[in-house]
């Protein structure tokens, strides 16, 4: 038995539930009279919606092909060897699920290094290897086609990336040190810290060709044949691969310098992964595939047994299988079918609204405002949006005219809502205005039809109250900019049925919305934690506190954006409205700056100025604001707010706001864009101590986002 079989063996014992990955060798004779050729189908048996990925045991199976295929190659049965996947997909890593359970630095290192050796023996072949990239590649599944000595990849590919630094990972199985090699550092840092780093931004097939990972594009349908003939053609030498010389000086300095700032950028040195990745890179440039390898697999079993990839795995669950179950929400059975929808008001929002439910539902759309012109507007925005779909290739002209059909204006809202089966506001967010829209709609719709409220902080029961049918009124509060954050706040008002409910959760899944079920309470679950954490931010400010000071606090953890910058695309008047709204609900904890008043009075869009491309303080904002003498360190300013988020979570879990923890941590993924190597907050709160020192408990049970014990 070989080292890495006994070393696989020893894993697998650590990953009792792994769904094997089966590694297929199948013999074809190949056009042009190319040879007999072995061509290895990875396969876990599921179909598409279940994703080929490699554990341990998936790993010691393609082991064993390889054994077949190696000494078929050394015979000289075969001219040449080529892997791929079952339909759609083609790999998409390692099993994370495995990867939680591990406890100790030893078998961490032992994944690192049993991929490395099981893909490797695929370039020390006696003959030439290929890749084919027929469907999803992900992580190790695009890594075992880097180790290949030529790649295909299909045109219909849709999801290519190696999305280990988004997860507090490295490409650990030959991603950092064989990509800048095929393709230059630059690309390389593109792929592996920038798109990662980007939400873990997809590349398209032709992406992939374009940078250099394939070396020829086919067709989805034919996509095997074609791949075939190809190789057939170049085990001939009628088809000469020729690569790009890579830059080995100044250009691959440079580009690992541009992936530190990029990381500086994104998680201000809070997180641990880009990092080793950019030293992978750099130390790359020589070319010592061995020496990149060891690093690699000491990175990895570093950060394996790190608090931020747990953090990470856990936020990818909870985005991944909480998201597309959510807790406490009625039976789908009892959801009513929507075939047509009304939005009240024809403003940004609604218009944004307006678009998303005809891209998603396809039915009729009815945009209502108060006077013609301002309906006009937001139909002709929503077709405008169209159009640019149309122009980027994201729909045919068959499907722009179908979708600019089915969304209209009306001033008349019996005419509009008078069929429709779910209608949802986007006015003014004041609680006056939304009942007298609600009490105008309730008068002409029919029965069966679901009210939706897009408020952000305002009660769904109040609002309600002075209708006949309070039962079908729900909360549906969309994150701005809609058509880009997942979430969506699905608020139960004390009457709401659970038919409307149910109405509810299946809309926000044709949408494509991460749907959380939150309790009817102020300013519900993001707007609650981030008004309270601004508004902390804001008190230290208001005390004496500089206010690059009381930024500069917050910046280890590594937020998408500091608090003011969020601040100025919120609106400093929506923030100032909702802490009113918070502190007239619970005015101990909840404030209302002065200085903040003071700033929107003036009809500043925020603190900073951008003249210089970064944010500075703007004067006239300077000269606004009335501070205190009482100046805090930067530790004293960061625990103070972490303490007071911490406070406020508890508080609302002890409310029942939403089920558990895991629903606040997906929330804040979702809909503010809190980094996964956080987890989110809790974990963060948990690993730091807080939910200890501020509740005497942490939020999350050991080993749910963190090393089991």
């Amino acid at each position: 038995m070989t080292n890495t079989a006994e070393l696989l063996k020893g894993a697998a014992e650590l990953f009792p539930g792994e769904v094997v990955t089966q590694a297929h060798v199948r013999h074809l004779d190949l056009p042009l009279g190319a040879g007999r050729f072995a061509l290895i189908t990875l396969d876990n048996g599921l179909d598409h919606t279940k994703p080929t990925t490699f554990g341990p045991a998936s790993l010691a199976h393609l082991n064993t092909a390889i054994d077949q295929v190696e000494k078929e190659a050394a015979d000289g049965t075969i001219t040449g060897v080529g892997i791929t996947g079952k339909p759609f997909i083609f790999a998409v890593g390692a099993d994370l699920k495995g990867v939680e359970l591990l406890k100790r630095h030893e078998d961490a290192l032992a994944i690192g290094k049993g991929g490395h050796d099981v893909f490797k023996r695929l370039s020390a072949l006696a003959v030439p290897t290929f890749a084919y990239y027929n469907g999803a590649a992900m992580g190790g599944g695009v890594e075992v086609g880097l180790h290949c000595s030529y790649r295909t990849v299909s045109a219909a590919l849709p999801a290519f990336s190696l999305p280990e630094v988004f997860l507090g990972l490295v490409p650990g199985w030959g991603g950092c040190t064989l990509l800048p090699n095929l393709i230059g550092a630059d690309r390389a840092v593109s792929v592996i810290i920038e798109n990662s780093l980007n939400q873990n931004k997809q590349l398209k097939g032709e992406q992939v060709y374009d940078l250099g990972i394939a070396d020829a594009i086919f067709e989805g349908a034919d996509f095997l044949e074609q791949s075939l003939i190809w190789t057939a053609s170049v085990l001939k030498g009628e088809i000469e691969v020729v690569r790009p010389e890579i830059d080995r000086g100044d250009a691959w300095h440079e580009a690992v310098v541009r992936g530190r700032a990029i990381a500086d950028g994104k998680v201000h040195g809070a997180a641990p992964a880009a990092y080793r990745a950019l030293e992978i890179i750099d130390a790359a440039r020589n070319g010592d595939l061995a020496r990149g390898y060891e690093a690699e697999e000491k990175a990895l079993a570093d950060l394996i047994m790190g608090s931020e990839l747990r953090s990470g795995i856990y936020a990818f669950n909870l985005v991944q299988k909480r998201g597309k179950r959510p807790a406490g929400a009625p039976d789908k059975s009892l959801a009513r079918p929507v075939s047509k929808v009304g939005v009240v008001g024809a403003g940004l929002m609604a218009s944004q609204l307006a678009l998303l439910f005809v891209r998603r539902l396809e039915v009729p759309v009815v945009l209502t405002d108060i006077d013609q012109e301002r309906v006009d507007k937001g139909v002709g925005y929503v077709h405008g949006e169209i159009d640019k779909l149309l122009l980027k290739g994201r729909i045919n002209q068959d499907k722009a005219n179908r979708l600019k059909a089915a969304v209209t204006g009306s001033l008349d809202k019996a005419a509009a809502f008078g069929d429709a089966d779910f209608v949802i506001e986007a006015v003014f967010e004041e609680m006056g205005v939304k009942q007298k829209v609600f009490a105008e709609v309730e008068a002409v719709v029919p029965e069966h039809a679901i009210l939706a409220t897009n408020t952000s902080s305002l009660s769904v029961s109040e609002m309600a109250s002075q209708l006949k049918h309070p039962e079908r009124v729900v909360g549906f509060h969309f994150f701005n900019p809609v058509a880009i954050l997942p979430l969506l706040e699905i608020v139960r008002g004390e009457k709401t049925d659970d038919a409307a409910l149910a109405t509810a959760f299946g809309v926000a899944k044709k949408l494509k919305k991460t749907a959380v079920l939150v309790k009817d309470a102020p300013a519900f679950v993001v707007n609650r934690i981030l008004t309270r954490f601004m508004g902390e931010i804001q008190n230290v400010i208001d005390e004496g506190t500089p206010v690059d000071a009381a930024e500069r606090a917050i910046e280890p953890l590594g937020l998408p954006m500091s608090p003011l910058v969020l601040l100025e695309l919120v609106g400093p008047a929506i923030g100032l409205h909702v802490s009113e709204t918070l502190h007239g609900a619970f005015p101990d904890r909840f404030t209302v700056s002065e200085n903040l008043r003071r700033v929107v009075e003036a009809g500043k869009r925020g603190f900073y100025v951008h003249d210089s491309g970064k944010p500075e303080l703007d004067p006239e904002v300077a000269a606004l604001l009335q501070q205190g003498d009482t100046v805090l360190t930067e530790e004293q300013v960061r625990t103070r707010v972490l303490d007071a988020v911490a406070q406020e979570i508890g508080l609302m879990l002890e409310e029942g706001i939403v089920a558990e923890a895991q629903d606040i941590d997906l929330c804040l993924i979702t809909g503010a864009g809190w980094p996964f190597h956080l987890g989110g907050i809790t974990p963060y709160l948990d690993r730091e101590g807080v939910s200890e020192r501020v509740n005497g408990k942490a939020f999350l049970a050991p080993g749910v986002a963190s090393v089991p014990a």
